[in-house]
């Protein structure tokens, strides 16, 4: 029997400097993570020009660190994958033309891959999910739903109009005067406000498709916000509370189509896959969990860890396209993307 593939993952999209190895029999060697967030926080959001430079900066002992972790030389590697796009271009050059070095000197294949795609393949490196499924991918950057026909086969049934959900979270975090990511402190304000207190809009609520809308909400909570006369830390708890389960119920109308679809063209479907960093969010997981059940799928995320851009869905995603012989004799060659649909995969 052959030897597992030990694939090194690079992640440089966002404001994550990420490094992993990870097996084709999906085993996680090495992890890495370098957070950007005290260089963003001040300024309540990402800086593409101070993310590119800290890129730069830390990659390579990030990558040092990763095989160091895995006690493993770049001898040892059978491939490199990293993020082509979509993303803060400046971070994707840094993070590309990196393992296009490590590639060229170590010859060693290229995996250029789709950011998204990363996300949307996580779930299959913890468990056992077979294609198709239905994927709503949610993060900072995204939000769409699409089906998982198979590896680099996505079909899209709806995406954002405008916000991107994880986006919306954050800039109504920093109308609450909460810290960047926004995420994490809306949820845990939540855990103490009044969810009934304040009707925000649900935009595109009970009409056709599966397509989202998140600009309206957040205009909303700002227009709330300035009619309170004095904001009170229980205001912030009940606007979080009232913020999140509007989302929520936006999220649930607008995947009944779309489980509605899935359900009646693809049978053999047994999962609902919730990817991106907003899959951290647990009133989320749970509301969406009892609506997969109603059409009899189950729900499945990757762990908490795993939600976040990270390396390893990299290496993963890497790992699955050279297990099924999808190879680019031309990838030294491929140019950085902000934009890269799954839609136009190869």
């Amino acid at each position: 029997m052959s030897s597992p593939l030990k694939i090194l993952g690079i992640e440089t999209s966002c404001d994550e400097t990420a490094a992993a190895i990870v097996t084709s029999d999906k085993k996680i060697l090495a992890n890495i993570v370098l957070s950007q967030l005290d260089e963003h926080c001040e300024y309540g959001g990402v800086v593409p020009e101070i993310a590119a430079r800290a890129h730069l900066e830390y990659l390579e002992n990030i990558v040092q660190s990763a095989l160091s972790e895995a006690k493993l030389g770049f001898a040892d590697l059978d491939a490199i994958a990293v993020t082509a796009g979509p993303g803060l271009i400046g971070g994707v050059i840094v993070g590309l033309m990196a393992a296009k070095s490590y590639a060229s000197v170590y010859k060693k294949p290229l995996l250029p891959i789709n950011h998204l795609e990363g996300h949307a393949l996580t779930v299959r490196l913890e468990a056992d999910i077979a294609f198709p499924y239905l994927l709503l991918l949610v993060s900072g950057g995204h939000c769409e739903v699409l089906v998982a026909e198979s590896l680099s086969h996505y079909r899209v049934l709806g995406r954002t109009l405008d916000d991107a959900l994880g986006e919306a979270f954050d800039k109504v975090a920093k109308m609450l005067g909460l810290e960047y990511p926004g995420g994490p402190k809306i949820e845990q304000r939540a855990a103490l406000g009044n969810a009934q207190r304040f009707q925000f809009p649900k935009p595109l609520l009970g009409r056709q498709g599966c397509d989202f809308s998140f600009s309206g909400l957040k205009t909303a909570v700002r227009l709330q916000l300035q009619a309170l006369e004095n904001v009170s830390e229980a205001d912030k708890n009940d606007i979080a509370a009232s913020f999140q389960h509007t989302v929520t119920e936006i999220l649930q109308d607008r995947l009944r189509h779309a489980l509605e679809i899935f359900c009646q063209e693809y049978p053999q479907g047994k999962f609902l896959v919730l990817a991106g960093g907003v899959a951290a969010n647990q009133t989320i997981c749970k509301a969406l969990e009892k609506l997969a059940l109603k059409y009899g799928l189950q729900l499945a995320s990757p762990s908490i860890a795993l939600c976040t851009d990270n390396a390893a869905m990299i290496a993963w995603a890497g790992a699955e396209r050279m297990r099924a012989g999808i190879l680019d004799k031309n990838a030294l060659m491929i140019e950085p993307r902000a934009r890269w649909p799954l839609s136009e995969l190869l």
